[in-house]
């Protein structure tokens, strides 16, 4: 019996969909990429594009589409403030409709279906860090609630379709993750300092900087996400997937003048309504279940991460949005 599955990845040309699309080709599986590019970039899966068992449809994934597949990771969803504050109707819809159309596929097709969840279900915490049993404290009127409350309602619909139609399901809750391929505008905290630095812009910190977060290397997240889908029937979710390390975003802005020897200076801005203070996970769960953990020090990806933006030109790239 072939062990060759048929995969599909929505947001399939995003940051972390391109990674997923690389190593899933890189093992003989045939991988259909489905993307809108509203934020993501062709030449993120251009290298695949000659490849047999990798095929590229343009499509939203908040409208149906009938493809036969075995499994499925649901990657689709704008995940940086500006992109889905700027237009936050159609990043709900993109998080619910899209979870409805892949969980009918699902269900269609007997097929295991992945959810790219967030951290951001917990919201500005209360908890710290924080543990999957953690339910959070959202703002569900708040500018990011698009966000936050639609990967919320998108899980409620994963563990409906579970417990109701016994669809095969597995949900990830991602903290922040970096690494190449990040598009240099898209408005994430790595990515703005790194472009800041090589410029020789100024670096914006909203807040004092005194606010953490958590810093996954994309290589020690994709590995998480592959186990996470080829684990045990009987693992569900949801489980943390993120780096336990914690740096304040002051820290962040140090330790990227420190490696591109910029001479930019560090400049301080209003803070971010709802912008939450602390961001670690828990993650035994994961280390349990899935023998995972992050093994990339943050300096480490921090000098990857900065070589790749060296080597793009940043000037070719489009900002999806005014927002940046």
């Amino acid at each position: 019996m072939s062990n060759i599955k048929r995969i599909l990845v929505t947001g399939g040309a995003g940051f972390l969909g391109s990674h997923i699309c690389d190593r899933l080709v890189e093992q003989g599986h045939d991988v259909i990429c489905l993307d809108n590019f509203f934020t993501s970039q062709k030449s993120n899966v251009m290298h695949l594009l000659g490849r047999p068992n990798f095929e590229l449809i343009r499509h939203d994934v908040t409208h149906p589409i009938w493809l036969e597949v075995d499994e499925i990771y649901n990657a689709a969803c704008p995940a940086a403030p500006g992109h889905y504050q700027f237009n936050p109707i159609k990043t709900m819809k993109t998080s619910v409709m899209g979870a409805i159309n892949v969980l009918g596929m699902a269900k269609r097709c007997r097929a295991k279906v992945l959810q790219f969840s967030t951290s951001e279900v917990y919201g500005d915490p209360e908890v710290h860090p924080q543990p999957e049993t953690y339910k959070g404290s959202v703002n569900p009127i708040g500018p990011r609630a698009c966000y936050d409350e639609g990967k919320r309602a998108a899980e409620t619909l994963f563990f409906d379709y579970h417990r109701s139609n016994r669809v095969n399901i597995r949900v990830v809750r991602i903290f922040n993750t970096y690494g190449p391929r990040m598009h240099p505008f898209d408005g994430r905290v790595v990515s703005n300092f790194i472009r800041q630095a090589l410029r020789g812009e100024d670096i914006t910190i909203f807040g004092d900087g005194s606010q953490t977060r958590s810093f996954c290397y994309v290589d020690d997240l994709v590995e998480g996400i592959i186990r996470m889908m080829n684990g045990p029937d009987g693992f569900v979710g949801p489980v943390n997937l993120g780096n336990p390390g914690e740096f304040t975003i002051l820290q962040l802005a140090e330790e990227v003048l420190s490696l591109t020897g910029s001479k930019s200076r560090i400049v301080h801005k209003a803070g971010l309504q709802d912008d939450p203070m602390q961001r670690q996970p828990v993650i035994e769960l994961a280390r349990s279940k899935l023998g995972w953990e992050p093994r990339v020090a943050l300096r480490e990806g921090l000098k990857k991460t900065i070589e790749y933006f060296r080597s793009i030109d940043m000037e070719s790239f489009r900002a999806p949005t005014p927002n940046y």
